[in-house]
Parts: structure tokens; sequence; C-alpha cells
């Protein structure tokens, strides 16, 4: 219950740090919350989800939410709108050298009619970027709203974190490669303008679906090591039961596939922690990322963040 509650209280500041300022809840789910606040009994303090008010408002519940309250905010933010998808595609690409190969996959990609019908009117299908020959490859959950538009992984207000951080580490953003474990942005509700309101992260089946065409980047750039950034990204590569929170794994080396992954958190938890500590957590996964790749540490890289 208490790890319900925190993960729900995580997911609302994670979106009011990306800029939500409102969730959208349809109205079966506000009549099933009220209907488990007013059965709820008294086991825990109620959370604070102030940060992101949803809409409409809530009257204030004289007890704690219950678990059944608590799954029916989540299901509002993690529940997809679309149908049951079909299979996940068996991508099996063409001979020949990484250009080609690349060439292939992006065909397969942005025809596959999945993925179409899951990208709203005027928004891109989404895949990976970056030097087919890198080293190291990092790995999120979705695209977001910048995403959809440009077609590019990771160019929001997180994404430019993340490039300033490759850049801590002595690269460039062409140098590595950002990748998706999805192609598409997951459906909410649209605002009266008919733009989503806010993100949700995906689903274990949309996951699924999708995992072959992230296989099939790794199979053509064949990075020395791969780096999950989050939770969701973590789950993607690991699988749901993996873990039960990103605090038990990040830091520590895992395999995909054969090759090692590195789990930390993603940028947008620097976005709402902005303490030297919160950085400092993320710049030491970075710097066994940079010892696996070989890459010179200098002095002043390895005292980034560091309480004086």
């Amino acid at each position: 219950m208490r790890l319900a509650l925190h993960a729900l209280t995580e997911e609302l500041r994670r979106l009011k740090a990306s800029g939500v300022k409102r969730v959208a809840v349809d109205e079966p789910t506000l009549a099933s919350l009220r209907r488990a606040v007013r059965e709820a009994g008294s086991g825990l303090a109620k959370p604070s989800v102030a940060a992101v008010p949803p809409e409409p408002a809530l009257a204030p519940a004289p007890r704690a939410p219950s678990l059944a309250a608590v799954r029916a905010v989540t299901t509002a933010i993690s529940v997809p709108v679309a149908a049951t998808l079909p299979p996940a595609p068996v991508v099996s690409l063409p001979a020949g050298d990484k250009p080609t190969r690349w060439a292939a996959l992006q065909s397969l990609v942005f025809n596959d009619s999945t993925c179409r019908a899951n990208v709203r009117s005027g928004k891109k299908v989404v895949l990976g970027v970056g030097s087919l020959d890198a080293r190291i490859m990092f790995v999120g959950e979705a695209p977001g709203a910048e995403e959809e538009i440009q077609g590019e992984p990771f160019v929001g207000p997180a994404g430019q974190l993340l490039t300033r951080m490759i850049q801590g580490m002595g690269l460039q953003r062409a140098d590595v490669y950002i990748g998706n474990i999805m192609n598409w942005r997951p459906q909410l509700p649209v605002s009266g303008a008919g733009e989503q309101v806010g993100n949700r992260p995906p689903t274990e089946e949309e996951m699924r679906y999708c995992l072959p065409y992230l296989r099939a980047q790794i199979e053509i750039v064949k990075p020395a090591l791969l780096v999950a950034l989050g939770t969701t990204a973590a789950q993607g590569l690991l699988g749901f039961g993996a873990f039960k929170t990103l605090g038990e794994i990040r830091g520590k080396w895992r395999d995909f596939e054969g090759r090692p992954l590195m789990v930390t958190y993603h940028p947008s938890y620097i976005l709402r922690n902005q303490s030297n500590r919160s950085k400092r957590m993320i710049w030491e996964d970075l710097l066994q990322v940079m010892a696996q790749a070989e890459l010179p540490i200098s002095e002043r890289q390895r005292g980034y963040f560091l309480d004086r």
C-alpha cells in the first residue's frame, strides 16, 4: 500500500516537473475514486497530491484513500486509450553494412501499421538517433510532447539535461546512441485544443510490442554497453517484476542479452531534485559507465557534484 501511494505521488511529481499542471481523469474513474475514498479505512495518512491538481477537483476526503483509490487514479494515468495490441513484430534485417541495415529498420518502423495507428494526427513515430558506431547506448522509456513533434528522442527539457550529462562525460550527443523502449507517445485524453495533456509510462503490453525494434537497433549499433534511464526503461529491459524500486538496482551492472547494462535515474529526476546529492548519485553511475567504456576520467570529473 505504501509503495503504491509513493509510486502515485512520484508520478504526479514527475508530471509537474515536465510542465504538466493538470491530469485528465475521466468521470467513471472519478466515480470509482470517490467510492473508494468513502469506503477507505484509516491505515495510512493521506498523501499530498496537490502538486498536480486533478480536473475536476475532488473534495477533501476525511479518510486515507484505499488501495482501490490509488489504483483508480493510477489507471487514469497508466492505462492506454488504444485497444489491445497485436503480437510483437518479428524483425528480420537484411545483410549489409550498418547504414543499409539502418535504412531497412527505419522503413519497418515508420511503416508499422500499429505504430502509425498509435500516433496522433500531425505527430511522428520516433526511432533512436546517434552514432551507429557508438560504444554507449542510452535507453529511455517513450517519446514525450516535444519528441513526437520532432521525431527524435530526448529533445525536451530532460533531453537537454541528458545532452549536458553526455558532455560532462567528455562526449558529444552525436558520439553516443539514444533510443527509447517505445516508438510512439503513450496516449492520454486530449485537451479541448486537441493536444494530449501530460505523459504516462507505457504499459507492459506496449513495451513488449516495441522491444523487437529496440533489439534491432542494438543489433545494428552493437554498443559496448547500455544505460537504462529510469524505472520504466529498466522494466522494459529487465522485465516487469525484476525489481521493486529503482533504488535497489541503480548503480549496479546488470546484463541485457550479453551486454553490460547500467541502470540509473531518468534525467527528469534531476529536474525535480536539484540537490548536489541527487546529481552526484547519477554522476557516480556515469563514472562507472565511463570506466567500462574505457573513457578517460579526469580528477575534475571525479569530483563533480561533491559537497564541499
